[in-house]
């Protein structure tokens, strides 16, 4: 019997050192193991039964520790899995789609030399994984622990679909959860949440595996095939809820949407950035050469994401690492080629041309790390230098894998540890960890408070709770590059954070926000009305970074140019300065109530501060150009505007800039407090019933009479 009926003519119809091994908690009548990686696998319970191997994030057969322990039983037949879940794919894009089918490919190819193959399911993972529970009678499910909210709920239905289930065999099988880690760490919940002391603590690295012997797939069912980019976005697209309909909003980047508003209403835009015209300057370049490469290891000329399997993945990387060496092979010639376009900042072209793979996990963090480390040691004669590595791209990919390891094993432990008095959820936005985000409240207007540069959803420590309270359904969350969220090695911007909160909203929240932000939060919040208005039921600015230009007539758009030394210096040195002064320097943005900043408040900030890629972000403080005028931005955006300023801010004279609102930006109402920058955490109360009281009367009356109009 078939796994999955594939049809496109109706509807696509899916069919109704691994040295520790511990059971962890009870789901119900069934168990949940978790099997840790390092060298050795054993197997929990399961005998001869069948065991399923359901990849997600993990499209490989190299260094895979759920596969090496179901193959660890000889007489088990094992059977592996892919499941085209909507919920698994939302907020993929088409490349990314494109991406996850060449992987796909490659493992199924991969599988099939070893006599085995690759199922594909097309649904909800619950009813696909149960129905192949029932064809194959199995006793095991191996699958990779998840941090994504969205994933782990997907995960939790399939847990309580096998549970509420009967087998004519007996009990239901157990999943058996995974991770490949890089440390070889002996307790999530005693892991420090500062790098700082996670470095001392010297952990030993783990080694990755090597690819095992599959057994033959002697099983009489139909594995199904691939479907192709557009039979998958026809899937997709057909599984949209009437909530989703936004989605098609978040193909057009910022840019091009500020630059098309300017030409509509004929205002002038400066220079364009380097990334607005990414793509053309790819193809020219790309298109210079005039050779077709024949082994290449990209989709097209134009593609910056290495493609494939785990194979070609390899190769690649060998290319870069040895970039410095030069090559006579002309598909590393090619990846050179794309090094030199892609290397915007040190390091970056690493994430550019592997994030996506990493991503698909077609390979593992470990891998990389091992073959970075192995590549340097064959150049030093078997040492590695205290001093740094001797090229830069191993410095980039090894810097990149710690990060991204260090910002996973924090969203691990976020999983394990209670944090906060809100529940701590996790999303990823473009392959990255935003840690975190939460929700709370059940009725009444969407809330989403943005904070400033510097800080976190902390930050509205006494808001959340207390405007949800008030009747209303409150989110926040922590930006990219700030808190726990992840820093990568990219060029940070009020556009990139605006693009940010558009995801955010449509793919998460899934319906118009009052826009709350503060400071550059502010700033963000005001882009993001401002380019797509649908988004935003009104917009709430808290002492909002940015400026007022009468009759405006010209926008320029910055240019974001190769980082300086000079840049990267003074980021270091403004780090070096926050982490000595930071209780001293917040105590100043909180003019009436300085016991307000307390010691919780403080540490967290000095935490992040030596979070990987810190450095990074704070070099953004020294590019950003808030130039896009406030008035200009509510003017496109139309709807309702609430202007909350600290009138003690020391970073504004709050009196100049109130009356440049009132004399230029008609129909914004003012509110002026008796604060500094921060009046959400200086004054909660009242600024919380100031929240409560606009949502709600923005949402029943046309008019807002008991506010203030400019």
């Amino acid at each position: 019997m078939a796994l999955l009926a594939l049809r496109l003519g109706n509807h696509l119809l899916p069919a109704p050192n691994d040295r520790r091994l511990r059971c962890c908690r009870r789901s119900r009548s069934r168990s949940r193991s978790f099997v840790v990686a390092s060298s050795a696998v054993k197997a929990p319970r399961g005998g001869g039964a069948a065991a399923v191997v359901w990849f997600k994030h993990d499209l490989r057969v190299d260094d895979h520790p759920g596969l090496s322990a179901a193959v660890a039983e000889p007489r088990r037949p094992v059977v592996p899995l892919y499941v085209f879940d909507r919920r698994i794919l939302a907020g993929y894009s088409d490349t990314m789609l494109e991406l996850l089918l060449f992987a796909l490919e490659d493992l199924k190819m991969v599988l099939k030399s070893q006599e085995s193959d690759l199922l594909i399911g097309l649904g909800n993972a619950e009813d696909v994984v149960l129905k192949l529970v029932n064809e194959v009678q199995a006793g095991l499910i191996y699958t990779e622990e998840e941090v994504e909210y969205r994933v782990r709920n997907v995960l939790a239905n399939v847990e309580s679909s096998l549970s509420n289930a009967s087998f004519a065999w007996g009990n239901p099988p157990e999943i058996v959860f995974w991770n490949a880690s890089l440390y070889d760490y002996k307790n999530l919940r005693e892991l420090s949440t500062s790098h700082n002391q996670f470095l001392k603590e010297k952990l030993p690295m783990t080694t990755p595996l090597a690819a095992p012997s599959l057994p033959a797939l002697n099983v009489e069912i139909k594995t199904g095939s691939l479907p192709t980019l557009e039979e998958l976005k026809v899937f997709l697209k057909e599984s949209l809820r009437s909530e989703d309909n936004w989605v098609p909003i978040k193909s057009t980047s910022a840019r091009s949407i500020l630059k098309k508003t300017l030409s509509q209403i004929k205002v002038k835009s400066g220079a364009a950035s380097s990334d607005s015209n990414r793509g053309e300057d790819i193809i020219a370049f790309s298109g210079r050469s005039g050779r077709k490469i024949r082994d290449s290891m990209f989709a097209s000329e134009s593609s910056v994401d290495v493609r494939g399997g785990t194979e070609i993945t390899l190769d690649a990387l060998a290319a870069y690492l040895k970039y410095l060496e030069g090559t006579g092979k002309a598909n590393w010639q090619e990846l050179h080629d794309k090094v030199r376009l892609t290397e915007t900042r040190d390091g970056a072209s690493f994430c550019t041309l592997f994030g996506t793979a990493l991503q698909l996990g077609v390979l593992s963090r470990r891998r990389v790390y091992h073959e970075a480390i192995q590549y340097e040691r064959d150049r030093n004669a078997g040492f590695i230098s205290p001093f740094g590595y001797s090229t830069p791209t191993v410095t980039a990919a090894v810097d990149a894998i710690c990060s991204m390891e260090w910002y996973w094993l924090l969203a691990l432990k976020s999983q394990v540890c209670i944090e906060g008095n809100h529940p701590v959820r996790i999303w990823k936005w473009k392959g990255h960890l935003i840690q975190q985000y939460t929700s709370v409240g059940h009725e009444g207007p969407a809330v989403l408070l943005v904070h400033g540069f510097g800080a976190s959803l902390q930050h509205f420590r006494d808001n959340i709770g207390g405007i949800a309270d008030q009747g209303c359904r409150v989110w926040a969350l922590t930006l990219l590059g700030f808190g726990k969220s992840e820093k990568p090695n990219i060029n940070y911007t009020e556009l990139l954070w605006s693009e940010l909160l558009r995801d955010f909203i449509v793919d998460v929240v899934r319906e118009p926000v009052h826009l709350v932000g503060n400071s550059i939060g502010g700033y963000i919040c005001a882009i993001t009305a401002g380019l797509w208005p649908s988004l935003a039921r009104s917009l709430i600015l808290l002492n909002t970074a940015g400026s007022v230009v009468p009759s405006y007539s010209f926008v320029p758009l910055s240019e974001e140019g190769r980082t300086s030394w000079l840049s990267r210096l003074q980021a270091r040195l403004v780090l070096l300065f926050l982490r000595s002064r930071a209780g001293s320097i917040l105590k100043e943005y909180y003019p009436t109530r300085t016991e307000r900043v307390d010691k919780p408040l403080v540490d967290e900030i000095i935490r992040a501060s030596y979070d990987p890629g810190a450095a990074t972000v704070i070099e953004s403080i020294f590019s950003f150009n808030l130039s896009i005028p406030l008035n200009f931005l509510f003017d496109s955006f139309g709807g309702k505007i609430l202007f909350v300023q600290g009138m003690k801010d020391p970073l504004t004279n709050s009196n100049q800039f109130v009356s440049m609102l009132r004399k230029h930006c008609s129909k914004v109402h003012i509110r002026e407090l008796d604060a500094g920058h921060a009046p959400h955490d200086e004054v909660p109360d009242g600024v919380n019933s100031l929240l409560c009281e606009w949502t709600k009367e923005t949402d029943a009356k046309p008019a807002m009479e008991k506010f203030e109009t400019v």
